[in-house]
C-alpha cells in the first residue's frame, strides 16, 4: 500500500486513473464537490473505488463540515450549520450544544454512508483566535480550550455511531494563522507556553483515529519548516506532547503554503513522520510526481489505518436521518 491519498478528476474513473490507481495502490481517496453531482453518481464512484481497489474498507474521504465547506450541496443534498452555530449555544447551554452537534453530526454520517463515503475531515480542534486569518474563522468550535474538545468529542461520537470515521484537524493548530495556509506559508510566532492553549484539544482528544497536520511554521519548536514536513513537531509535539496515536496524514499537498515540486513535498511530509501525504487535485501528472516519491506505507501505518477503518464495518444502530436533524434543530433554536 502506498502512502498517499489521491483525488479524482471528475464524475466517473477514467481507464487512465483505473491504471494508476490499481498500480499505485494508494492508501485511499478524497472527493470534491467536481466529484459529487447526485446520489446514484457518487455511490456509483465509491462503489467502483471499492472494486478497483478490493477493499472493502478503502478509506473514501470528504470536506463535508456544514457552513462554507461542503462539497455536497443543495438541492441533492440538505445544507448543514457551520460549527460557530454549536459553538453560540456553548456559552447559553453546554449539554444542549453538546447533544446538538452529536446529533448534527450523525446526520452527516447518515449521508455519507448511503453513498458510500466512510471518512470526514471533522471536527476542527483549532482554538479560535481574535485577529487570526478568516480561514478557520465560523469553522471553529469556539474559542476555549475545554469547549472546542468537548464539542469536538462529539463530533466524532455523532459520526462515529453511524460508521464515518473522523479526523482530528489541523494539527497542532491553525488558529493563530495571520493569513490561508491554501495562499501563503503562515508563521506563528507564539511562544511555546501560548501554544499550549492549541494544544489542548488536541490532547483531550488524542486517542482520536485520524488526524490531519497543518502547513503552519510554529517558531516556538522548528522555524525553518511548516508542521507537516517538521520531524520536530511530528514526533515530539504530536506523537510525543499531544500523544496522538492515530493515522497521520498531511494537509493538501497542493496548498500554496509548501514549496517545491509535488515528488519533493509528498516525499518530505512522509519523511518528516506522516502517515500519507494527501493530494487533492485528482490531476495525472501531479500523481504522478507523488507516487514516484512516497515509499509504501510502513508497518506502523498500515496498522494505524486498519485500527481506524475497523469501525466502519459496522452497522449503524440509533436516531435515523430525519430524527438526528429534528433534534439538532430543536436544540438550535434555544439559542
Amino acid at each position: 500500500m502506498q502512502a498517499a491519498i489521491y483525488g479524482i478528476e471528475a464524475l466517473e474513473l477514467s481507464d487512465a486513473e483505473r491504471d494508476f490507481f490499481r498500480d499505485a495502490e494508494p492508501a485511499g481517496f478524497i472527493l470534491f464537490r467536481r466529484n459529487c453531482e447526485t446520489r446514484e453518481q457518487v455511490l456509483h464512484l465509491t462503489d467502483s473505488l471499492r472494486d478497483l481497489m478490493g477493499r472493502a474498507d478503502l478509506p473514501i474521504l470528504i470536506d463535508q463540515e456544514g457552513g462554507r465547506v461542503a462539497r455536497m450541496r443543495p438541492p441533492e443534498w440538505p445544507a448543514f450549520p457551520p460549527a460557530e452555530r454549536f459553538a453560540h449555544l456553548y456559552q447559553a447551554a453546554p449539554s444542549s450544544a453538546i447533544e446538538a452537534v452529536r446529533s448534527n453530526s450523525r446526520a452527516l454520517a447518515l449521508m455519507l454512508r448511503s453513498v458510500g463515503v466512510n471518512v470526514n475531515a471533522l471536527p476542527l480542534l483549532d482554538v479560535r483566535q481574535e485577529g487570526a486569518s478568516d480561514i478557520i474563522g465560523d469553522r471553529a468550535l469556539g474559542s476555549e480550550p475545554m469547549q472546542v474538545a468537548a464539542l469536538g468529542r462529539a463530533v466524532l461520537d455523532g459520526m462515529g455511531s453511524a460508521g464515518v470515521v473522523g479526523i482530528v484537524k489541523h494539527m497542532p493548530g491553525h488558529g493563530r494563522a495571520l493569513v490561508d495556509s491554501h495562499k501563503e506559508l503562515p508563521v506563528v510566532a507564539a511562544s511555546a507556553e501560548e501554544l499550549a492553549t492549541d494544544l489542548e484539544p488536541f490532547e483531550r482528544l488524542a486517542g482520536a483515529p485520524m488526524g490531519m497536520t497543518a502547513h503552519v511554521v510554529y517558531a516556538a519548536w522548528d522555524v525553518e519548516r511548516p508542521a507537516s514536513m517538521s520531524p520536530v513537531v511530528i514526533r515530539d509535539i504530536i506523537r510525543e506532547r499531544i500523544g496522538f496515536g492515530g493515522f497521520l496524514m498531511s494537509d493538501d499537498l497542493g496548498m500554496e503554503a509548501l514549496d517545491g515540486d509535488f515528488a519533493s513535498r509528498a516525499g518530505g511530509v512522509v519523511a518528516a513522520g506522516c502517515d500519507a501525504a494527501l493530494h487533492c487535485s485528482g490531476k495525472m501528472a501531479e500523481m504522478v510526481e507523488v507516487a514516484a516519491a512516497v515509499p509504501p506505507m510502513s508497518p506502523e501505518g498500515e496498522a494505524r489505518l486498519a485500527r481506524a477503518m475497523a469501525t466502519t464495518m459496522i452497522e449503524p444502530e440509533g436516531p435515523d436521518f430525519a430524527e438526528a436533524i429534528a433534534t439538532r434543530d430543536t436544540l438550535l433554536a434555544l439559542a
